[in-house]
């Protein structure tokens, strides 16, 4: 499939504000490793191949293991992801699923406020709505996958 249109030069504040967002779930404080975990699961959700494609290299640029992207999928049978992160994941599920399930259980809730302050819950929450838009663009306008290439901050490059 080729790109139907650059939705970055359609709408360029658009854009601007959707990398404002962006600019803010990078900078607020959360845990890079578990932000790209988070990426990842909810474009697994969205079948956004655009999007797995930039994140599961920017993960692996941040030193990111094959063996945890490979398994994010199936994370709940996995014992590669600590309390924390499996808190972020049920949490994207829960926040990708809304508009089918209308709800966050509160038994999930709870269990997410066991690892996250509230400004982290917020910050986390952003971030959800924040790769689910992107997905939400790259999807449709079929932004092309493979091309993408990582900034290694990991390494300083």
């Amino acid at each position: 499939m080729s790109q139907r249109l650059n939705y970055a030069k359609a709408s360029p504040e658009g854009f601007k504000a959707m990398r404002q967002l962006q600019e803010h779930v990078d900078t607020c404080g959360l845990e890079h490793p578990l932000l790209e975990l988070v990426k990842m699961r909810a474009s697994q959700l969205n079948g956004c191949a655009y999007c797995l494609d930039m994140h599961s290299k920017d993960a692996r640029a941040a030193g990111e293991t094959e063996q945890r992207l490979y398994l994010l999928n199936a994370w709940r049978e996995s014992p590669f992801y600590s309390e924390r992160e499996r808190a972020a994941l049920a949490w994207t599920e829960s926040l990708t699923r809304i508009s089918k399930t209308r709800d966050v259980p509160d038994a999930l809730y709870d269990e997410v406020r066991k690892q996250f302050s509230d400004k982290e819950l917020v910050d986390l929450s952003l971030a959800i709505i924040a790769i689910n838009g992107w997905n939400r663009l790259a999807i449709p306008f079929r932004s092309e996958p493979g091309h993408y290439q990582p900034i290694n901050q990991a390494k300083g490059k």
